[in-house]
């Protein structure tokens, strides 16, 4: 089943619940679009500094391979190669930069795809406490005082 690491910013609270919106959940793993779209995927993940870094690479690359005479088929197994280190790396490459974006990492889940993965995530975080001046307290003895009319009875009563 695939790995997803959960990352939120630093400056958020305590409390997941309160804006989910924020996670990130970074799934481990093979990406097939960043292994045959490298610089669209890179783009698309804003992911600047690794794209950056991934130009610099090809062209670096590209130069050697000219100046050494490599014939079209080393060049192509070059890139490939690089091309395929960018899909198995993807997902490193994106916490690292949630990293350096000073994001932390809350949790890893497994799960066999990212919505059960969010399901695991926020299931695991504790029940969100009720505010003080809420709209509907209910004080045990009012639950207590209705337990004749629930079809089960309550924990701890004498039924």
């Amino acid at each position: 089943m695939p790995v997803y690491t959960v990352h939120a910013p630093r400056s958020y609270g305590t409390d997941v619940r309160t804006t989910p919106d924020r996670i990130v959940f970074v799934r481990d793993g093979f990406s097939i679009w960043a292994f045959l779209l490298g610089p669209v995927w890179l783009i698309w993940r804003r992911l600047w500094l690794a794209l950056f870094s991934y130009i610099v690479l090809q062209l670096v690359v590209e130069f050697a391979l000219r100046l050494i005479h490599a014939t079209q088929d080393t060049r192509f197994f070059v890139m490939f190669v690089i091309a395929l280190l960018m899909g198995l790396e993807a997902s490193t490459l994106r916490r690292w930069t949630l990293t350096r974006r000073k994001w932390r990492q809350l949790d890893i889940v497994v799960a066999r795809n990212r919505e059960d993965a969010e399901r695991r995530f926020f299931g695991r975080q504790p029940p969100v406490a009720a505010p003080a001046n809420s709209l509907h307290p209910m004080p045990r003895s009012s639950i207590a005082a209705h337990e004749e009319v629930a079809f089960f009875p309550m924990p701890g009563s004498s039924q």
